[in-house]
């Protein structure tokens, strides 16, 4: 069954979404690469849940997205 394996929340001021974020759930965040995104760890492997990222919002494409795993892209599009 294709479940949620990754979230990607648009955020407008990288500074006060990290500090929130840090502060309130104890999410770990860090700076991924030469371009404006942080990965997010929700959590320990150990719990239920999935972990993310932070992109600017004027490089996204929604608020939030979604991403699901499926065993095959093309046999999904058919359903």
């Amino acid at each position: 069954m294709p479940k949620v394996i990754h979230f990607e929340f648009a955020i407008d001021n990288p500074e006060r979404a990290i500090k929130f974020y840090m502060t309130i759930f104890d999410w770990k965040i860090e700076k991924w690469g030469p371009q404006d995104y942080w990965l997010v760890t929700a959590g320990p492997d150990s719990e239920p849940g999935i972990n993310g990222a932070f992109m600017l919002r004027k490089d996204a494409m929604a608020p939030v997205i979604n991403t699901i795993s499926v065993s095959s892209v093309d046999d999904y599009l058919k359903k």
